[in-house]
């Protein structure tokens, strides 16, 4: 029988198939499994977001955004990994610029998860969009500035449910190790007993954090933008950094439970300007004098910034007080955190002050009725055990209370904090399940932020 042969180009094309079909399968498996869009970054968290590199995340970022220094000073952070000598990153930005910046982001699709982080005014905007274009979307706080942002919000939760795609905000408190093991010990009834309800007076929950706005970001003076000094495109002082306060509140005094905006009163809320001077201004953003659309602000030459806010509220029959307080330069140190968790055993107490080398310290301060001796040796059990999950951490006697040690490896710096919520946020979208209390109490903390908002004359 004559052995039937292939024309030469056939047998060629064949081949040029098959490898390319190989070649191809090879790429598929090799492609990183997310690839990063940053829309409008006009905050320095955008790009904390990139300070370290992930396995399954593509080093092509594309950055669509509107013309200007927001964008200009983002990408001098992103090449400030690339180029440091510890650990650098290796970020390839793939930058588009103009006014239809939004259009032209949510057409490409030239991303997986979008990462918000910056001018607050149409952050809600920005977050249905992507959602309704079916992209995850991890965001900076706060995710709404107005009552009518929540009722947005709410909807696009929904939304998101249906498309199948997750909406995260940046909790990079959560991160904090002393938070982290206050939120631990507060868990375990024979050394802390249970939360107290408190009242308004003598709130069960107290935290206070006190911020500047100069401070040095990466080794570096930070920039500010001028808008970040109008509260109609940041957000007032009690609906920002807040955010944080009220997240701490649900995710310590209530772990694992989903609430909802009925468990809430809004018993107070105040809010209060900070005073910046143009000279001061020159020096946050590099402009001479105020532009004309915070002129509203200025009374007798100075900028007055409504970015201090308090509040006092009930939540499930427990009290907490909170307040954010925004000063221009801290004197020593940086931004603190104070945070205090009265049980019916013990209260635990986080400082950060000078005695404390400005670095948080969490204290555990037996009641005067607790059994000190039955309290120790719980006390001890108890951070034997999280050893296994903290290694090296351990207790100090401080006179009449006991003060945690952490080790430094632990103290990796609030910068260190916005990899370890993107990780966690990535392992949601590798198949981890989201707690079934995120979502909701998402929607919680942005209906208490609305409540104190109104109450102290937000509008």
């Amino acid at each position: 029988m004559k052995r039937r042969s292939f024309p030469s180009a056939v047998l060629r094309t064949t081949i040029v198939l098959a490898i390319t079909c190989i070649a191809s399968n090879v790429a598929a498996q090799a492609a990183p499994r997310f690839q990063l869009v940053t829309l409008d970054p006009g905050h320095f968290h955008a790009s904390l977001v990139q300070k370290f590199m992930y396995d399954d995340v593509d080093s092509v970022v594309h950055v669509f955004a509107p013309p200007g220094g927001d964008v200009a000073e983002h990408l001098k952070r992103i090449d400030a990994f690339n180029v440091r000598t510890d650990h650098p990153t290796h970020w390839a930005e793939r930058v588009y610029t103009g006014a239809d910046y939004l259009d032209r982001m949510l057409a490409a699709k030239a991303g997986n998860i979008v990462v918000i982080a910056g001018n607050n005014a149409r952050k809600t905007e920005y977050i249905a969009r992507s959602v309704n274009a079916g992209l995850n979307v991890l965001a900076d706080k706060p995710m709404v500035r107005t009552p009518a942002d929540l009722v947005r919000l709410e909807r696009t939760f929904r939304l998101a449910k249906e498309r199948h795609v997750l909406v995260y905000d940046i909790m990079t408190e959560r991160s904090e190790v002393t938070t982290e093991l206050q939120r631990e010990l507060s868990m375990r009834p024979d050394v802390f007993g249970t939360l107290v309800k408190g009242t308004p007076d003598d709130p069960a929950i107290t935290m206070v954090s006190t911020h500047y706005f100069s401070k040095v970001v990466a080794g570096a003076q930070l920039k500010r933008p001028q808008w970040f000094f109008d509260v109609r495109q940041e957000g007032e002082g009690i609906v920002d950094v807040t955010t944080h306060l009220v997240d701490l509140v649900q995710w310590e005094g209530f772990p694992d439970q989903a609430l909802r905006a009925a468990d809430v009163t809004m018993l107070r809320a105040r809010r209060w300007p900070t005073a910046i001077t143009r000279e001061q201004f020159a020096r946050l953003t590099g402009a001479s004098d105020y532009p004309a659309y915070l002129r509203r602000y200025v009374k007798d030459g100075v900028l007055n910034v409504n970015s201090n806010g308090e509040m006092t509220y009930r939540v499930r029959g427990v009290i907490a007080h909170l307040a954010v307080v925004w000063n221009f330069e801290a004197p020593q140190g940086g931004d603190t955190h104070f945070s205090s968790m009265r049980g019916t055993k013990c209260t635990l107490v986080i400082r950060q002050g000078a005695e404390e080398g400005w670095k948080p310290v969490l204290y555990v301060e037996p009641n005067a009725s607790a059994d000190v001796e039955a309290q120790a040796a719980a006390l001890h059990a108890a951070v034997t055990g999280l050893a296994l999950r903290y290694p090296g951490i351990g207790l100090r006697r401080d006179g009449n209370r006991w003060a945690v040690t952490v080790p430094p490896v632990f103290d990796v710096g609030h910068e260190a904090h916005f990899s370890q919520v993107t990780n966690r946020f990535l392992g949601y979208l590798r198949g981890a399940a989201m707690p079934a209390w995120e979502v909701p109490n998402m929607i919680t903390k942005y209906a208490t932020l609305m409540m104190a908002y109104t109450m102290s004359g937000g509008n």
